[in-house]
């Protein structure tokens, strides 16, 4: 059988409890048609890029079908009607993900280093540490003004 998978978004004022239910409706509803779901991520409520329908927010959940297109065009329909849906997609795949998807990957990674940017400037120059700043004026570089000669002439000379 193809393999798929399907993302959907549930409205925010949605509880966790009822986006879980909603998505083991749709798994009895693929069942029913003879196909199978792998696994069931839920990615939990998540900012949307613009408002969809009055909504900020969503639950987002990923589900991976092993499953005849005619199953997934009745999942399909079925998520057009249910009112707490307010997106889904359905992506045909060669494979199906072993383990946790990227986006739970992404949770799960610390986000204390920035990717070994630390100690870096935005130019990606590494920073001057304060041991490196001249102690007082007499080490300093000369400058463009103290190094100019001094001329002083006088008009009544």
């Amino acid at each position: 059988m193809p393999l798929y998978e399907n993302v959907f978004i549930a409205r925010q004022d949605v509880s966790s409890q009822q986006v879980e239910a909603m998505a083991e409706d749709f798994t009895k509803l693929v069942a029913d048609n003879g196909g199978a779901i792998a696994k069931t991520e839920f990615w939990g409520v998540r900012g949307l890029t613009y408002r969809i329908k009055k909504n900020r927010k969503g639950h987002y959940v990923l589900m991976n079908l092993d499953a005849p297109s005619d199953a997934v065009q009745e999942l399909e329909r079925q998520m057009r009607l249910h009112e707490d849906v307010i997106r889904y997609m359905t992506v045909r795949v060669e494979e199906l993900e072993e383990g946790p998807s990227a986006m739970m990957q992404s949770r799960g990674a610390s986000r204390g280093g920035r990717g070994g940017r630390e100690g870096r400037d935005r130019d990606d120059r590494p920073r001057a540490d304060n041991d490196d700043k001249p102690a007082d004026k007499a080490d300093a570089p000369e400058t463009a003004a103290s190094a100019a000669p001094e001329t002083t002439a006088s008009a009544e000379d």
